[in-house]
């Protein structure tokens, strides 16, 4: 008599497939949804714990192999899908998941361009994103994504509505102010501000709100940690002495804040010869970022190359991952962005803050 395949036996098959980046069987981590047999036939979801997940493949080809092989089983059929887990819960932000602070110790490392590449990146994953430029002396998102208009409002409720760019609901104070104007305040009028951004835009509904902040550990930075839970915070350096120095003191605020620290990322890693195509270290330190991220043992998420359309793409309004996708400079974007989430989801899973 042919053998007949039984939950348990699918289950326990299953719960041999690991997510690396969870530590934990698809089983434990809940992922495996709506599972049902009929005659051999198995069928069931897989619910990622993030759209932008680089596994997405392998590990459905996992799960698929390892039931293929339960005696008794016919044909698997696996949908794959993504639920973003909930890290944070806010009054003022009720409706966003996760908050991901991008920081650097200092300017000019391109911290912005970042913060603007991974928030496209997320939402090309199919990820619900916001992006909040907190630069509040010198913002940038005006200019990265070309917006050049101001924001529409509902007077009632006193709300004020993100404009929408390449998938990506977008505010900054740049929006509100003419172009031109110098912003000159206090560090009350800075933290009212961040306040008001956070409070008054009608966010709705994100899996992930990026915060562009300003370099530096100012007035800016202690308001946000205090203000809302920050889901953690990635920081960008490049590899000069002088970035890697400053940007672990702002490393090392954030942990005295209590504030997560997703990882370190190396911007400006190498410049690609536009003509050749040759990688040459800028600043001499190559895999400085990586040596930096070890010795204060937290997770290195990628180095990104500093390329012509970079630089291109930023002065026309148009994130390069979204205007060259197909290239290092993208491809580095968009691997950065799998690599937040994927830290993202860790924590939330392992500190049990998925919230369903």
């Amino acid at each position: 008599m042919p053998a007949v395949p039984r939950e348990a036996d699918i289950l326990a098959a299953l719960d041999t497939v690991m997510d690396p980046e969870l530590h934990r069987s698809l089983v434990a981590a809940g992922m495996i949804k709506d599972l049902a047999i009929a005659e051999g036939a198995v069928r069931f979801t897989l619910e990622l714990t993030s759209p932008a997940c680089p596994l997405r493949e392998s590990l459905r080809a996992a799960a698929e192999e390892a039931v293929r092989a339960v005696p008794g089983v016919s044909d698997v059929a696996v949908t794959v899908t993504a639920r973003v887990p909930n890290s944070q819960e806010s009054d003022l932000l009720p409706g966003v998941r996760n908050i991901i602070a991008v920081a650097s110790g200092k300017g000019g490392v391109g911290k912005s361009t970042v913060a603007a590449n991974l928030a496209v990146a997320l939402a090309r994953s199919g990820s619900a994103v916001g992006l909040l430029d907190l630069d509040i002396y010198g913002p940038s998102v005006p200019l990265l994504f070309g917006v050049d208009e101001q924001p529409e409002m509902d007077p009632e409720r006193q709300k004020i509505f993100p404009i929408e760019r390449e998938g990506v609901a977008l505010m900054s104070l740049g929006f509100l102010m003419d172009p031109e104007q110098a912003v000159i305040w206090r560090g009350p009028m800075v933290a009212g501000a961040v306040q008001q951004l956070l409070r008054d835009v009608e966010w709705g509904d994100l899996d992930y709100l990026v915060v562009d902040l300003p370099p530096g550990t100012g007035d800016t930075q202690l308001s946000l940690a205090q203000l809302v839970p920050l889901t953690g915070v990635v920081i960008v350096t490049t590899a000069q002495d002088a970035a890697l120095t400053i940007a672990t003191k702002a490393l090392q605020m954030f942990r005295a804040m209590k504030v997560p620290v997703l990882g370190i990322v190396e911007n400006m890693s190498t410049f690609v010869c536009p003509g050749c195509g040759t990688e040459t270290p800028i600043f001499g330190h190559e895999g400085a970022g990586e040596t930096a991220a070890s010795r204060l043992r937290v997770p290195f998420l990628g180095r990104i190359p500093l390329t012509a359309e970079i630089v291109v793409d930023g002065d026309l309004g148009l994130p390069t991952v979204a205007a060259h996708p197909d290239t290092p400079q993208g491809d580095a974007f968009t691997a950065l962005a799998g690599k937040v989430a994927g830290v993202v989801s860790a924590s939330a899973v392992m500190q049990g803050a998925c919230r369903r």
